[in-house]
């Protein structure tokens, strides 16, 4: 083997780049101690013990790059929105709830943004903290080519929110094509319904089937605001016979909902049933191994196993939850549970940084508080970050997988400058405290970042904010972005056909407060 060390940016046709560190980490197999990976053409070629790596590429021409620390796959960031990083300033700060935040999003919203320019910031800074795919949810169509044009992998999830059921029949389903036409397949394209109290039941319906005959992948918030946990029943509701009323969180279903008609999920609850906003999207079979949630911090145990049936995984974003006034997931449960999960930063409007990182930490620590002492606890997190994201997203399997180290895989790789020198002590110190401690990111055999800069970009890379709009990529939508307000109790929500910056759940009735 040639003891030449490059940096191993061109990714040459037919070089062989061996990518060695005190400790890899293949995630589909144990921990390895002086580790290595070699790649080839942007694939992997071999990983393992670095002196076996070695001798199966005897009498072949290597480079060789020895990095410190701990050697991942890269890391999958399974909820953000990239188009949202111009608006740090809002998730700097601290909120009391969704209505809080949503004023103070709203604001911001409504200043003039180059979508593109700030989502292509936020896919930069990715890369930088060692992501190398991400689940975007993409609200303003300037931003939806951005995961393609900076050579990141992931989806790129068209939100779809307030629609009414009549206007969804009238125009809704077809505005809704006609925009899904125009988010990229590469690397990949799905739908974002936004949420269940923000769409009534019949784009509900019709969102996920619109979705599995193009093959192409779902993506929601649910269990995020405390609004969508179950209630349980307090007593009859004058004039609705069998029907009972309901106040805070708890074990029990009401009456069976689904045989009301009800037109919305706010309009169940306006009628007093308690189903959780879980239930109530399986029941629209929206839910499936094609769809995965973010946050699901108010579930029950029953929601849980809803999720785990239908081989849905939560992308968990604790740090978001925090900066907006939310309770912490049960990543206690999830894990004893045998929950698929994912780690998601969200966006910088309400959290304070794109890196992952931050959120294993934060999760580790919430872990910790909710009772959870098991020794793999180091390894799941880490596993969230890096294959659970990708298995959420159906991109663990197949010829371009990712999320984990393994012969054939794509070479997506993530260095983390670590100071421990056992593997036990490595990944604790990563777990506990890797936020910022990215020192190489790969992307298909590429150095794309290195101690915190940037190096190659792919061709036809976006020219820095500022500069015109790149050519090809999609033009500004002709329907209008409005911000609106939270929606009080019981009200509906708008239609206009415009997508709003921030839709919160009504505000809980005096019972129904925590």
């Amino acid at each position: 083997m040639s003891g030449t060390r490059s940096d191993a940016r061109t990714g040459d046709r037919g070089t062989v780049v061996v990518h060695s560190a005190r400790v890899v980490v293949p995630m589909t197999a144990p921990p390895i101690a002086d580790g290595a990976v070699a790649v080839r053409d942007g694939r992997i070629l071999h990983v393992g013990d670095r002196s076996w790596v070695v001798d199966q590429l005897d009498g072949t021409t290597v480079t060789e790059r020895r990095w410190r620390g701990v050697l991942l796959p890269g890391l999958v960031n399974a909820h953000t929105h990239l188009q949202y990083t111009g608006m740090a300033s809002v998730g700097q700060r601290q909120y009391a709830g969704f209505e809080d935040w949503a004023a103070a999003f709203n604001v911001d919203y409504a200043l003039p943004h180059d979508w593109r320019a700030e989502a292509i910031a936020g896919a930069r800074a990715s890369l930088v903290a060692g992501v190398t795919s991400i689940a975007d949810v993409v609200t303003d169509i300037e931003a939806a080519d951005v995961l393609e044009a900076t050579g990141l992998g992931g989806i790129a999830y068209w939100e779809v929110m307030d629609w009414e059921n009549q206007a969804w029949r009238d125009h809704g389903r077809h505005q809704v094509l006609e925009e899904l036409a125009r988010i990229p397949t590469t690397p990949g394209a799905g739908l974002s319904p936004h949420a269940p109290y923000s769409l009534d039941v019949s784009p509900l319906l019709e969102l996920p089937d619109i979705v599995r005959q193009r093959g192409l992948r779902l993506h929601l918030h649910l269990g995020e605001a405390a609004f969508e946990g179950e209630r349980v029943a307090l007593g009859p509701v004058p004039g609705l016979e069998g029907v009972d009323g309901v106040g805070p969180a708890g074990a029990g279903h009401t009456a069976d909902w689904h045989l009301a008609d009800v037109p919305s999920f706010r309009a169940m609850r306006a009628l007093g049933f308690g189903a959780s906003a879980t239930a109530f999207v399986d029941r629209l079979g929206v839910l499936g191994p094609d769809c995965h949630i973010a946050h699901g911090v108010y579930v029950t145990a029953a929601d849980r196993a809803l999720l785990r049936a239908r081989g849905t995984s939560v992308a968990l974003c604790p740090r978001s939850n925090a900066v907006i006034g939310l309770d912490p997931p049960p990543v206690a449960d999830y894990l004893r549970e045998g929950s698929p999960i994912a780690v998601g930063t969200d966006s910088l409007s309400s959290s304070p940084s794109l890196d992952p990182m931050a959120d294993v930490t934060a999760l580790h620590r919430i872990a910790r508080a909710q009772g959870y002492g098991h020794r793999d606890l180091h390894e799941r997190l880490l596993a969230a970050v890096t294959l659970g994201g990708a298995q959420a997203m159906g991109t663990a399997v197949g010829p371009d997988r990712v999320g984990h180290l393994a012969v054939g895989a794509r070479a997506d790789l993530a260095v983390f400058d670590v100071d421990a020198r056992t593997v036990p002590d490595a990944l604790a110190e990563l777990v506990e405290d890797g936020a910022g401690r990215a020192v190489a990111t790969v992307v298909r055999g590429v150095v794309r970042a290195r101690d915190g800069v940037l190096h190659a970009e792919p061709a036809g890379a976006p020219r820095p904010a500022g500069s015109p709009r790149a050519a090809g990529s999609p033009p500004p939508a002709t329907s209008p972005r409005t911000a609106v307000s939270p929606p009080t109790a019981g009200s509906a929500p708008a239609v206009t056909g415009a997508r709003p910056a921030a839709v919160t759940p009504p505000a809980p009735t005096p019972e129904e407060s925590r």
